[in-house]
């Protein structure tokens, strides 16, 4: 008699664990809110859209990995991990401006993910300037 119910608990409960995250995001247009912090000191969070073309979202590893076009520097990924779920990375980069830059992108549902991105820059082994992003995504509908 109280095997139904104690089934259907446990089976919402998986079925809610599966959910957390998902396999991919869908196309479309997203608003982002980031939340900036600059060498300690909190900025005034930004909203910005960004559309998401099937393209984008058929490839996240590409869309959520930052491409390296330096001057002056030689930068290597020292981290790459790339799932359904999630792509997180981190790239050193050292020459006139030395660089570590590392984020984490995860995609909670087809219409919502977080994300990370921290980054700390040195000049001659001094620090100049660090820097973390907590970014917030929601698919707000079709492109336009």
């Amino acid at each position: 008699m109280h095997l139904i119910p104690a089934l259907t608990i446990v089976a919402m409960l998986l079925a809610s664990m599966t959910a957390a995250q998902a396999d991919g995001l869908d196309a479309g247009m997203w608003q982002l809110t980031t939340r900036a912090e600059i060498n300690g000191q909190p900025m005034p969070p930004q909203q910005s859209m960004r559309c998401l073309r099937p393209e984008d979202v058929a490839d996240l590893d590409k869309t959520f990995s930052p491409v390296f076009n330096t001057v002056n520097s030689a930068c290597e990924r020292t981290e790459h991990e790339a799932t359904p779920q999630r792509v997180k990375w981190r790239l050193i980069c050292k020459g006139q401006v030395d660089m570590d830059v590392a984020g984490e992108f995860v995609f909670e549902t087809p219409q919502r993910y977080v994300a990370a991105v921290a980054t700390s820059a040195s000049m001659l082994g001094r620090p100049m300037q660090s820097s973390r992003s907590v970014i917030e995504a929601s698919r707000v509908g079709a492109c336009q």
